[in-house]
């Protein structure tokens, strides 16, 4: 497998792992769930997956 062809193999892989969590967190909010994050100081954090989606439309 030559070297762009690695390339091309992760970046589909990188965009099927990013549309999975999209779905993931869709999913969630539509269910009123959270989603368990570790902060930066280590520290596990329950948050709705609804504020992670708003979270993410605002930052694009």
């Amino acid at each position: 497998m030559s070297e762009k062809e690695i390339f091309e193999l992760q970046d589909k892989i990188d965009e099927g792992l990013r549309l999975a969590e999209k779905r993931m967190l869709q999913e969630k909010a539509l269910h009123d769930e959270c989603v368990i994050v570790q902060n930066s100081d280590g520290e596990i954090q329950h948050i709705p997956a609804k504020q992670v989606l708003a979270e993410q439309a605002m930052s694009l």
